[in-house]
Parts: C-alpha cells; structure tokens; sequence
C-alpha cells in the first residue's frame, strides 16, 4: 500500500507538468500569433506610406499647391452660413419632421423653389438662397438619456428589461428615439432663418398630430368626467356620514364596549369618514395630474430655441477646403501608387 503512495503521487506530478506546458505552448502561439498580425499591420502601413516618403520631392510640393488652392478657393467661394432651431415634438409629430426634412431637401436639390416658396410662405428670391437642411437628436444630457431609460423599463415586460442593460439600450436609439430634436438649416446669405419659422410649425401640425390630440383630448374629456362623478358621489356621502354624526353627538346615543368605555358607533363614522376624506384626496390628485399633463402638450411642439435673426458662418471640415484638396490629391496618388504596384505585378507575373 504504501509503495503505490509515491507512484501515483509522481503520476499526478508528470500529468500537472504536461498540462502547464501544454498551456505554455497554447501562450506562446497565441502571443505569435497576435505578433504576426501587428507586424503584418506595421508592413502594409510602411507599405503604404513608402512610396510618399520616396517621392516627397513630387509630393510635398503637390500638397502645398493643393493647400493654396484650396485656401484660394475657400476664401473667394460663395460663405455658407447656418443657424439652429431646437424643439419638442408631441404627438408623434416628429415622424412627419424627419419625413419633411427629407423633402425639404429634394426640393432644394431639384431646384423647385416654387414648392418650397409656397411651403415656407416667402419668396423665391430668398428660397434661392437655401442650401440644405439637417435633422439631429437632442441636445441630451447624461441624466436625460437614464431618465428615458427609466421611462422606457416601466413600460415594457420585466424580462425584456432584464435582457437590455442601459448600455444595450443607448446603442440600440435610432434618431427618432429621442424627445428633443435639433433643426440646421443652411443657406447661402445669414438673415433667411427667421422666414423659416412658418414652414416647420405647419410640419408639426399635420393631419395625424392633429388626430392624435383630439384623441388625447377626448379620452381625457371622458376621464375628467369620470373623476369629477366619482367626487360629486363621495361629497354626497360625505354629507351623509356629516349629518348622521350631527345627530349621534345632538342625541348623545352611544354605543358602548364590554367594558362601557369604548365608543364603538361613533369610531366606527369618524374611520368611514377618513376613508371617504382619503379617497376624495386620490382623486383630486388625478385630476390634478390629469390638468397638468393636458397643460404640458397642449401644443404640437414646444419651441425651445428658435432660429437666429442673423446666422454663423460655417466652417465645418465641409467647408475647409484648404484640408479637403490636399486629403483629395493624397487620395489620388495613393490610387496612383497603387496602380502603377498592380501593373508590374501583373507584367512581371504574365513574364
């Protein structure tokens, strides 16, 4: 017995001894591995950057005329100038919003400013002067995307909930997601964006945003009426319970215990009326709820910054010519490179 201690003893020692060296081998092909790719990366970026660095003499000269160009035409090309509009849309009005946004811009591009004219209520000398329009989410804070969040879990199925983290739900929000949204529009002179106010408060009063606030308005019109019933019937009962305790306290007949001590009528009305004072109270909060939530959407959108009289100048990388001609021309030469590698590829492959 005890000569097969230490026999299975170094069997255990010699399995342990393969399975760390196995594990070391599986490292050391995965480091190789991740190895290969890196230098394989660094290669192809060498690669691409080597026929630059060889010709620089051609290159670098190239750039710097792509450069003035570019800044040449920057400074004599007609100025973009933009401005925001930043609003709230209610009933589903922000659906038509996107839509018109879309349309707005097909008008502009097909150069139908009659349309556009009749849309907006101004003239075509000032439509004219459109360039393009752009719909973005927000602006939202942090804590506004968790309270949407937080809206968002009360309103679905406790195991779909348990499924999205808040992670998974900030990368699962489309556009439309949000509450608030951000209007730019751009044009070609900076005092067209006040005209523009006309044409977007006819996108959010659309046939649909209407239908659905007339239907807010009757179900709450239906629920008002029930709420204020409910409360003229308790008042009725109120009075009731008011008078019997009246007469009980006029006529002094109470109703003892056992022990002769306990008023058990009179206790017995003061818990009805509590509970009739407490449903009364209950009620009156939904109304109260109920007037608030018809005064917060009691329009189609809440406008909360509105177009500027006078617009910015625009100088996004658009616009920055003097950067888009050189990152152009080093495009085309890489293309060209490239090129030229494939053909003597190709020709010395056919030799």
């Amino acid at each position: 017995m005890s000569e097969k201690l230490p026999q299975e003893s170094q069997n255990e020692e010699v399995d342990l001894g393969q399975l760390f060296n196995a594990i070391g081998r599986l490292f050391e092909k995965l480091f190789a591995f991740i190895g290969k790719i890196f230098k394989s990366l660094s290669s192809l970026l060498i690669y691409a950057i080597k026929p630059f660095i060889v010709n620089f003499k051609i290159v670098g000269p190239l750039l710097l005329l792509a450069f003035i160009l570019g800044y040449v035409y920057e400074k004599y090309k007609e100025p973009v100038y933009f401005s925001e509009m930043v609003v709230r849309p209610y009933f589903d009005s922000k659906y038509q919003l996107s839509d018109n946004i879309y349309y707005f811009n097909e008008l502009i591009g097909s150069r139908n400013f009659i349309e556009l004219s009749e849309i907006f209520e101004i003239d075509t000398t000032f439509v004219k002067e459109l360039k393009s329009f752009e719909l973005e989410a927000g602006p939202e804070t942090p804590n506004d995307l968790f309270l949407e969040y937080d809206e968002y879990t009360k309103d679905i199925d406790t195991a779909i909930v348990d499924e999205m983290t808040y992670k998974e739900f900030l990368d699962n929000r489309i556009l439309l997601s949000g509450s608030i949204f951000t209007i730019r529009a751009k044009a070609s002179t900076n005092d067209i964006f006040s005209k523009l106010d006309e044409g977007f408060r006819k996108t959010f009063e659309n046939k649909f945003s209407k239908y659905q606030k007339e239907k807010r308005d009757t179900l709450f019109a239906i629920e008002r009426r029930g709420l204020s019933k409910q409360l003229s019937r308790l008042d009725s009962i109120q009075k009731v319970y008011l008078t019997v305790l009246k007469n009980e306290s006029e006529n002094s007949k109470l109703s003892l215990g056992i022990d002769g001590l306990i008023p058990l009528k009179e206790e017995k009305s003061i818990t009805k009326e509590y509970d009739l004072f407490t449903e009364e109270q209950q009620i009156r909060r939904s109304l109260s709820v109920l007037d608030k939530d018809i005064a917060e959407e009691n329009t189609y959108f809440d406008l909360i910054t509105n177009f500027s009289k006078i617009g910015r100048k625009d100088s996004s990388i658009s616009n920055r010519y003097s950067i888009i001609f050189p990152i152009l021309l080093l495009a085309f030469m890489f293309l060209v490179f490239l090129g030229i590698k494939v053909f003597k590829f190709i020709k010395e492959y056919e030799e």
